[in-house]
Formats: C-alpha cells, sequence, structure tokens
C-alpha cells in the first residue's frame, strides 16, 4: 500500500498526456487542416467587388442605393 497514489499517478500521468496529443493531432488533421484548405479553395476565386455589386443591385446597403 506505499507509495500505491505516486505509482498510479504516474500511470496517469502518462497516459493522459498521449491521451491529449492524440486529440490534439485528430483535432489538427480532421479538422483546422481542411478548415483551411476550404478556405483558401473559396478565397482562390473570391471577387468582392463582384459580390458588393450583387448585394447593391439587391438592396441590401442604405448607405449604397441600387444603381
Amino acid at each position: 500500500m506505499r507509495r500505491l497514489l505516486a505509482r498510479r499517478m504516474k500511470l496517469h500521468l502518462v497516459g493522459a498526456f498521449f491521451v491529449s496529443v492524440g486529440c490534439a493531432a485528430l483535432y489538427k488533421f480532421g479538422v483546422a487542416d481542411p478548415r483551411k484548405r476550404a478556405y483558401a479553395e473559396f478565397y482562390k476565386n473570391y471577387d468582392a467587388m463582384k459580390d458588393f455589386e450583387a448585394m447593391r443591385a439587391a438592396g441590401v446597403f442604405e448607405s449604397a442605393p441600387p444603381k
């Protein structure tokens, strides 16, 4: 029974470290990188002025009335 807590704590700390590293890697490769690629793909061909003119023609802006 001596040093039972210390022994178990070492095991749990090592396990928690590997679980947290695994979760971080899964998030990076499963969520963050695909999201970055999707944003890069969207903004590769995005024309802000064309989008602005479409919203202006739809009457979205009060300060820029449609032509």
